[in-house]
């Protein structure tokens, strides 16, 4: 069977923006009161249940592993988002703003992957789902040190970078979980 990653991504980037948007309508942008530390936060909680999840094999929550990777591309969505904001933009957005948002930032962040892929092949495919957890956890404490640091780095990638990798890394989970 020929595999076709970017309807992959698609599939799972549907997913994922579907339950943002329903819960946009509900919610609003309440996510726009976040400081992007806090939602580095609401990244790491997320991802650490998913390896807890998968050390202990049980979940007494009912939510599974599945939920909490969508949860982790939808907030590094939201950070992204954040990033391109400014204090003078106003906290509640209209839902098609806050949607063409989203599409802008996750169409940038596939292409990120696009070119990654060349370089690595696809190595991703190969990699267990622990592996991409770990990777989103080591990003996750990156971005915090970048944060403690007032956002100044020496020789590394900034924010948005690591959290591209992020979306990337939960997207590649998602597709090896089956989720279209």
């Amino acid at each position: 069977m020929a595999v076709n990653t970017s309807h992959e991504y698609d599939s799972v980037i549907a997913v994922c923006k579907s339950l943002f948007l329903k819960k946009t309508n509900d919610y609003g942008t309440a996510w726009r009161i976040l400081r992007l530390s806090s939602i580095t936060d609401q990244i790491f909680i997320k991802a650490q249940r998913v390896r807890t999840l998968e050390e202990k094999k049980v979940s007494k929550v009912g939510e599974d592993i599945t939920s909490e990777y969508i949860g982790i591309v939808n907030y590094c969505a939201i950070a992204m988002m954040q990033l391109e904001l400014t204090e003078n933009d106003p906290n509640e957005l209209e839902v098609d703003l806050v949607e063409n948002l989203f599409d802008k930032r996750v169409n940038e962040t596939k292409e990120l992957m696009f070119a990654k892929n060349h370089d690595y092949g696809e190595a991703w495919r190969d990699m267990r789902i622990s592996s991409l957890t770990d990777l989103i956890l080591m990003k996750i404490f990156r971005v915090k040190q970048i944060e403690d640091n007032l956002g100044q780095t020496l020789a590394s990638e900034g924010v948005k970078a690591n959290y591209q990798d992020m979306l990337n890394y939960a997207v590649f989970a998602l597709i090896k979980l089956g989720v279209k």
